[in-house]
């Protein structure tokens, strides 16, 4: 067993149905009904729609079309009206859009024609009356790339035009997530358009049913891959990922507002995880966790690649404060690293040096945003050497980066959009612009109480034991009373036992080649070497069993 990109789960008593005439089929079937297909504004709405049409014709069946987007209120007024999310004068982050989609709609979708079957399409045509309800879905990195393309919209955009990113991350995604999340025990279908050509379909209660399933369980997220200007070899070379780009950056292993999750064995449809959330969050989180977070799963892990690559930015995270009152998330972006693999001489950056002089780092870091002034960070910044399973503790406002030749995993807070940079070594993004840095965000969330000898013994604190038997340890790598999650590490050699007490975990086998993972669900899951798995609260007790390679170590991230 290897590292595998698209981890599936069987469906509970039902199938996953292909191509447009599965659909058109369903809307023959049941008569002249209204029904509303619901879906993200990045959709191509009029592809979708036209093999749609093609396959109704076929059987027969003229549907009369409404488009709900008809409905919305003009793009202007969409604008003011959400304007917090993208405030003017800042072309990078937002205030995450706290509305409804009701609150972007002047009327409700209105069906007003005499037709063998009625279509209203379009993000919020769930909004209208309708006799049945499907949500036709794109997953995230598609729409994403295809808004940056430009060749999709943002949410009540003139149809045609491009949309942007910061509207995108901001603005769409945060209202259409909230809106799906309310329509999932609704639905009397779900539509995977990942490929348009040939879309996949499930219907709602096996939706449903498998997503109950699946929140018993141990359950991976299908990663997703990406390049950037820093980027690395290790996700290529180690795992064998296979990309067009010049390298690979990150791994999203598991960051909630973008994952997604394979159902069906042989030819699956990909659900985002804030489905899974909406319809199990007290079984994933647990009951204590559920009421503090709610529908957000708190904990995310990524892969940061400099193999071969540069250093990543200068950069800090919002305090609590300023992520609440700038940015209208209710916790913020605290972060860790932890080593699994690097070369002689690679380092970390992280904390001020003793008596760091703020003033010249901001005007440097002021002049640097010219070309042709560089900034030494060294000056400011200490450095750390790189060791090999050691974590990094990086509270909210500390200064920091990884170095190159450093694959670091990314054990983190979820929210995922904040990076405040301070410096990016001059350094031009992937299209050849460069890089924009954040200077009044990143020096306003500066902690200057992260520096001299304490940064050494806070932030890279030596593991400690927390219980022990023969052949194993469970660690506490770092802890601190700024990150309300914890790391541990369970190291053995041949088998250990664990017990989530009504709290997830989340786990990487960072050491050893693969692992089972047994518990009461029923057969073991298997977890080989840097992939990231889930431990739903409702699991309970738990054994990882040692298969292959020698003794492992599998970290484990998770709420106190």
């Amino acid at each position: 067993m290897s590292y595998d990109p698209s981890p599936r789960y069987p469906l509970t008593r039902g199938q996953v149905k292909r191509g447009f005439d599965v659909l058109a089929g369903e809307i023959a079937a049941r008569g002249p009904r209204t029904l509303a297909i619901d879906g993200p504004a990045a959709l191509s709405w009029a592809d979708f729609l036209a093999g749609l049409v093609q396959e109704l014709g076929r059987l027969d069946v003229t549907p009369a079309l409404v488009d709900a987007r008809r409905f919305l209120a003009p793009w202007e007024d969409i604008q003011r009206r959400t304007a917090a999310g993208t405030p003017p004068g800042d072309p990078v982050f937002g205030r995450i859009f706290d509305g409804t989609l009701t609150d972007l709609f002047d009327g409700v979708p209105l069906v007003e024609v005499d037709a063998d079957a009625v279509i209203v399409f379009g993000p919020g045509s769930a909004l209208g009356v309708h006799d049945l309800l499907w949500y036709a879905d794109l997953p995230k990195a598609q729409s994403l790339a295809a808004v940056r393309r430009g060749d999709a919209g943002n949410l009540g955009q003139p149809v045609g035009e491009a949309g942007s990113e910061q509207r995108l991350l901001f603005v769409d995604w945060p209202v259409l997530d909230r809106h799906k999340q309310e329509l999932l025990f609704g639905l009397d279908l779900y539509v995977d358009l990942s490929d348009p050509e040939v879309p996949r379909s499930l219907d709602g209660d096996t939706l449903r049913r498998s997503l109950h399933e699946l929140a018993g369980k141990p359950f991976r997220t299908r990663p997703t891959f990406l390049p950037g200007p820093w980027g690395g070899q290790w996700l290529r070379n180690a795992l064998g990922i296979t990309t067009d780009g010049p390298n690979l950056a990150w791994s999203y292993e598991l960051i909630t507002p973008e994952s997604g999750i394979l159902l069906g064995l042989d030819d699956p449809v990909e659900v985002g995880f804030e489905l899974l959330m909406a319809a199990e969050r007290e079984r994933v989180l647990g009951t204590e966790l559920a009421a503090r977070f709610g529908v957000s799963f708190p904990i995310r892990l990524d892969y940061l690649d400099t193999m071969g690559g540069g250093h990543l930015s200068i950069q800090c995270h919002p305090s609590e404060k300023y992520m609440r009152e700038t940015f209208g998330l209710p916790y913020t972006q605290h972060e860790t690293y932890y080593v699994v693999d690097t070369k002689a001489g690679a380092e970390i950056f992280l904390g001020l040096r003793e008596n760091a002089d703020l003033g010249a780092f901001r005007a440097e870091a002021k002049r640097a945003e010219d070309p042709g002034h560089e900034l030494e960070p060294e000056r400011y910044l200490q450095t750390h050497p790189a060791v090999q399973h050691r974590l990094y503790l990086i509270p909210a406002g500390t200064p920091h980066a990884s170095g190159a030749d450093n694959l670091v995993l990314e054990i983190s807070a979820t929210p995922y959009l904040y990076t405040l940079r301070f410096y990016d070594w001059l350094r031009r993004d992937l299209e050849g612009k460069l890089r924009p840095v954040h200077l009044d965000h990143a020096f306003s969330n500066l902690d200057p109480s992260r520096s001299g000898d304490s940064v050494r013994q806070d932030l890279i604190p030596e593991p400690k034991p927390i219980r022990e038997g023969a052949g194993w340890v469970e660690l506490e790598l770092g802890r601190l009373p700024d990150l309300f999650f914890a790391v541990h590490r369970l190291d053995f050699e041949e088998v250990i036992e664990d017990d989530t007490a009504g709290r997830f975990h989340v786990l990487n086998l960072v050491a050893g080649e693969q692992v089972d993972i047994e518990s009461s669900a029923g057969e073991a899951h298997g977890l080989a070497y840097a992939e990231t798995i889930v431990i739903p609260a409702s699991v309970g007790r738990y054994r990882l069993r040692r298969v292959k390679g020698g003794p492992c170590k599998v970290v484990k991230a998770f709420v106190p």
